[in-house]
């Protein structure tokens, strides 16, 4: 199916607090027959990752989902029923979600239906399906899930950050089983000093386990933990190599099916520098345990997968930033003692997704800077990729929605938003993922890990703190990258906006700030508010808007900021993190957040967005050989979801 820009629909289906769009494959039909194999190939390897993520969100949850599919598409089962209606939308917030806990706010869904109900009607559908084996099976089956489901109190958060808690025991995630926070953090710990020097991400492909009076690590490999869904992925990476455009790509495959096979961390870090060093290429792909936001202590990495080619044009504009890295470290206003002497393999482009997996679908991020090991940044630098077609689906599908025009002060401010708006926004985030999570470094001694659960945040405080302190810089403007040395007063305005405001609509009412993410913002926005006059909240005929005063003074807050932030990160100052994200990033004013919430239900906006994949087949002349990769956007999210729950569990 193709169609032209104009005429593409990248919105979809909307359920529950979530909108569904749909992301183009610009350039797609330029690329090579062999370019297009890869990408085929290595998508393959990025969707079969899928029930590793679920897996590893609740151990319940692959029973979970298989049971209510089951129910779905049962013809025994009526679906003109408002019980059954909810349960089709407590589905699909399962699907997108990876698990039955919020991707956002970490708490688990209430669902809309009757436990009397469902015990029903998954009776009917488990024994008529034939896969869950005996009448008796089926009804253990169902108890163990039932409690899951419906008791408040049974897994409650996926990730459980509050001060004071247990976070192991508290939380939900499958990454521990019989082992408490004190006795993972010793554990770890035990593992780091006998190897300062360099040291694995110890952790990071394991699931922590009591058995009898010791700790073991189950690790995931081919032979281990998910074994079986590894070899797959394997296959479609050795299949994808015989298309690979280089040789280092080869060896970057090589490394990582060494590394899946093996188990072994040493040779994830071999693999994650060969991966850095390959610039060459223009297609490429993320595919393993990677980020760590889903383990409250930080140890943990969730699948995700994602493919990507080169966003020719855009990437312009990220390689003068990645070109100029040393002197944007040069000029950060911490303390020298936290500069990098010398800046290392800093590359960065942009870069179309092809496919999206594991835990970057439905819901995705739209810049990623990897590898996250501090001490491989530090000797051989990072690589950074904002994805383009992505914050484009993001962009085109907000126009019009009154956003702006509800929560902005004035008309002259809402006029230099909708100017300058969408390339401040496209330049912070190629600032924060290109140079933010790049710059700085540790001091001799401090350990990665010091600042534990608040590390995270800090992390991204840190990467947002540098984005804002340089989008107002004068060499932004030298660079070419802007035509107005103003605009950047329109992603601090919008920035100060969110952090204050507008993301409080996602959390509902009585919760604190739980999401990484949204912790940071919130910590930069009220830090400012509370330690300056630069900026100031008014109310309007009953409603509360930002108001920035003073755009330079916000500038110097923003870097009297990062130079705390940054020390805190080099020095490993755990009190100092806490104390900073328990005082502004966590607790929210229940009358402002009703407020807030009020005015964004009068807009009729989902507040979260995710993607539905395009379906990528190979199309084959008479005698079987591929000629080509067509490319489909007509599936729809639950055919699409049902359809990977069929082909790649």
């Amino acid at each position: 199916m193709r169609e032209t820009t104009s005429d593409f629909n990248y919105s979809d289906e909307r359920f529950a607090d979530i909108q569904l769009l749909r992301y183009r494959l610009d350039g797609f039909e330029q690329l090579s027959l062999m370019q297009k194999k890869y990408i085929y190939c290595l998508s393959q390897a990025t969707l079969y990752g899928r029930d590793i993520t679920f897996d590893q969100f609740g151990k319940h949850n692959l029973k979970i989902r298989s049971v209510l599919e089951a129910i779905v598409t049962s013809p025994k089962v009526s679906h003109d029923n408002d019980d059954f209606r909810a349960l089709e939308v407590y589905l699909k917030r399962v699907w997108f979600s990876n698990g039955i806990h919020h991707h956002y706010g970490q708490e688990k869904f209430i669902p809309g239906f009757s436990e009397d109900y469902f015990r029903s009607v998954a009776m009917t559908s488990c024994r008529e399906s034939g896969v869950f084996g005996s009448d008796e099976d089926v009804r253990a089956l169902i108890d163990e899930i039932a409690v899951v489901m419906f008791d408040p109190a049974v897994d409650a958060k996926r990730v459980n950050k509050a001060e004071g808690d247990d976070l192991v025991v508290t939380s939900a995630c499958n990454y521990y089983d019989g082992v408490t926070q004190q006795e993972a953090e010793d554990f770890y710990a035990a593992l780091k000093a006998t190897c300062p020097e360099e040291t694995p991400s110890f952790g990071l492909n394991s699931r922590l386990v009591r058995k009898g009076d010791k700790l073991e690590e189950e690790v995931w490999k081919v032979g281990g933990k998910y074994g079986e869904t590894l070899a797959r992925i394997v296959s479609w990476l050795e299949k994808a190599r015989e298309f690979a455009e280089n040789e280092r790509q080869k060896r970057v495959i090589d490394l990582l099916v060494e590394y899946y096979t093996t188990g072994d961390l040493r040779v994830f870090d071999q693999y994650s520098i060969e991966w850095i060093k390959e610039t060459e290429g223009d297609v490429d792909f993320i595919n393993g345990f990677i980020e760590v936001y889903g383990d409250p202590l930080g140890f943990k990495g969730s699948w995700e997968g994602i493919v990507e080619y080169k966003d020719v044009e855009a990437t312009k504009r990220t390689e003068k930033i990645s070109g100029n890295a040393q002197w944007f470290e040069d000029h950060s206003p911490v303390d020298p003692r936290f500069r990098k002497k010398q800046v290392k393999g800093v590359t960065a482009k942009a870069i179309c997704a092809a496919m999206l997996g594991g835990d970057e679908y439905p819901s995705t991020a739209i810049g990623i800077n990897l590898p996250n090991a501090d001490w491989i940044r530090a000797q051989h630098g990072s690589k950074s990729v904002t994805i383009s077609n992505l914050t484009d689906a993001y962009s085109k599908a907000a126009k019009g929605n009154g956003m702006l025009e509800e929560y902005v002060v004035d008309a002259e401010t809402v006029a230099m938003i909708r100017k300058h708006g969408d390339i401040c926004d496209e330049l912070h985030t190629d600032l924060h993922e290109c140079l933010g999570h790049g710059s700085g470094q540790l001091l001799p001694g401090t350990s990665p890990d010091a600042l534990k659960a608040y590390g995270n945040t800090i992390e991204e405080a840190r990467a947002d703190l540098f984005g804002l302190y340089y989008i107002a810089d004068e060499k932004l403007v030298e660079l070419g990258l802007l035509d107005d040395a103003e605009a950047y007063k329109s992603n601090y305005y919008t920035y100060m906006m969110n952090g204050l405001l507008t993301q409080l609509v996602r959390i509902k009412p009585g919760h604190e700030i739980e999401e990484a993410h949204m912790r940071n913002r919130a910590l930069i926005a009220r830090w400012c508010l509370a330690n300056g006059d630069a900026a100031r909240l008014v109310k309007r005929g009953g409603k509360t808007f930002v108001v920035i005063d003073d755009y330079e003074k916000l500038r110097t807050l923003f870097a009297k900021l990062l130079a705390e932030i940054q020390r805190i990160k080099s020095e490993g100052d755990y009190d100092a993190a806490r104390q900073l994200v328990e005082e502004y990033a966590v607790r929210i004013e229940p009358e402002l957040h009703g407020e807030i919430r009020e005015r964004y239900r009068g807009l009729n906006i989902a507040p979260y967005k995710g993607f539905i994949n395009p379906v990528l087949t190979p199309v084959k002349d008479p005698e079987g050989n591929i000629i080509d990769i067509a490319v489909d956007y007509t599936e729809s999210y639950s055919d699409q979801m049902l359809r990977y729950s069929r082909e790649y569990r």
